[in-house]
């Protein structure tokens, strides 16, 4: 008997978006193609309820699957097999897939996707259920099954798999628009990034840096980061603004424990330029609530002062263990770690202001040139760009 794999993609919030759901699903279908782009041939199919990948003639079946749940909106993702929807060939299909395998305990777990199947799911459960005991020494358990086997039924055919794999959840890649992010060379911010991915954002990377003031080990760390971060959107651009020389213009006139949130309204208004120049419609951080001294109440009022742009902060309610175990997660822990010297070690204070106040703040930037400054940052940054996978380099818009 010849297999026949497909990809049985399942997602649960796009389900709930009723008269957009269409949008949200060809943005699903859009992803899931630029994640299997170079595992082999897939073609892709839009059931209810379900996205499918036909991998009839796919040189690594389990590749895709591992592909396809890392794709954000997918709840989970069966490497399933197809077989017509008669109970003997769900048998005879079974019998195959269970040739060499051992389980102390399963289960069955039958869904109709059409109620006039001539039997009830319940049916198939007990049908299918004794198949396998006839042929497997084990025992059913209902509850805490070793194995469980799903199976589809759908008026075709049915789809029947040894595995799940859970997915993501959240809202494909590009259907929530574009944001601008800062990103450090840090464990917060490549995580707060990748919220905003799961929450359907394209996110524009925005790295500044205090070449030649330091070396260019935070401009590899960044590059580092945004490639591992493009696994999960596919494609990405990353602005490398230089910064040391308005830091050092900055610490000529301004007192030094207004400096941090200076050069975190300077950061902002650079940011937003290039998200308007690239049409994204927000900017993000990683900052947490309380964690540093710029990130108190009174200091992230302050520097919010200066966009235009809402500033979105995914992490604002987070601690540092949750953020490390989320960057662990994610595969970003390990580069944030690295040392480096990014522009925050440059020209900063050993004690900045915890509770700046705008009358200050604006007090000290009278006396800068802030448009020279957000024209030489956004003009003078260089741009790069990442793609995954490295074939998809053309699909950059």
């Amino acid at each position: 008997m010849r297999l026949r794999p497909v990809l049985v993609v399942h997602y649960h919030e796009i389900s709930l978006k009723r008269g957009n759901r269409p949008l949200f699903l060809r943005h699903l279908r859009r992803n899931v193609e630029r994640a299997l782009a170079d595992t082999g041939p897939a073609a892709i199919e839009q059931l209810s309820g379900r996205v499918l990948v036909d991998l009839e003639d796919h040189p690594a079946p389990e590749a895709a699957r591992d592909r396809a749940a890392r794709v954000f909106g997918v709840a989970s993702v069966t490497l399933a097999y197809r077989t017509p929807s008669t109970l003997d060939a769900m048998k005879a299909l079974l019998d195959r897939l269970l040739e060499g395998r051992s389980f102390a305990s399963f289960r069955i777990t039958a869904r109709r996707a059409f109620k006039t199947y001539p039997m009830s799911s319940v049916d198939l459960n007990r049908a299918l259920g004794a198949f396998v005991l006839a042929r497997v020494p084990t025992r059913v358990d209902l509850e805490h099954a070793e194995q469980v086997i799903h199976v589809e039924v759908l008026p075709a055919e049915t789809y029947i798999s040894l595995d799940r794999v859970e997915g993501p959840g959240g809202l494909p890649v590009g259907s929530s628009g574009t944001v601008a992010a800062l990103l450090s060379g840090g464990i917060d911010s490549p995580v707060a990034a990748w919220r905003l991915m799961k929450r359907g954002c394209r996110v524009l990377f925005v790295h500044f840096h205090s070449v030649p003031y330091l070396p260019a080990t935070s401009q590899a760390k960044a590059r580092a980061l945004v490639e591992t971060l493009t696994h999960w959107q596919y494609a990405s651009r990353l602005h490398l603004v230089p910064f040391g020389e308005i830091q050092r213009e900055v610490v000529l006139s301004v007192p030094p424990p207004l400096r941090v949130v200076v050069y975190r309204r300077l950061m902002l208004r650079i940011a937003q330029e290039l998200a308007r120049r690239a049409g994204a419609l927000a900017l993000a951080t990683g900052e947490s609530l309380g964690q540093v001294a710029s990130q108190t109440l009174e200091n992230i009022a302050c520097i919010d002062e200066a966009a235009i742009l809402p500033v979105l902060r995914p992490l604002i309610g987070m601690d540092k263990l949750e953020i490390t175990t989320t960057a662990q997660r994610i595969g970003t822990f390990e580069t944030s770690i690295e040392p480096d010297a990014d522009c925050c070690t440059l020209f900063t204070p050993r004690h900045p202001a915890t509770r700046t106040t705008l009358d200050e703040i604006r007090a000290v930037e009278a006396g800068l040139d802030l448009e020279r400054f957000v024209a030489a940052g956004a003009d003078g940054a260089a741009l790069e760009t990442f793609a995954f996978p490295a074939a998809g380099a053309a699909a950059i818009s």
